[in-house]
């Protein structure tokens, strides 16, 4: 019940953020490759930074 104040930590924001570049780099993988292409790319700069957390 608490747990609607708890903030999210950086780790989960950008496992999130992960998340979601991963999601549109595969619904624009049928239509515009260079574009899903390029989300790929943000979701592994995203893994890095959350590599270099741990």
């Amino acid at each position: 019940m608490f747990g609607i104040f708890k903030k999210k930590t950086e780790k989960e924001k950008l496992q999130a953020q992960y998340e979601k570049l991963l999601k549109e780099a595969h619904s624009l993988s049928t239509t515009n490759r260079k574009l899903s292409d390029q989300k790929t790319f943000e979701a592994e700069e995203v893994m890095k930074k959350l590599e270099n957390l741990k």
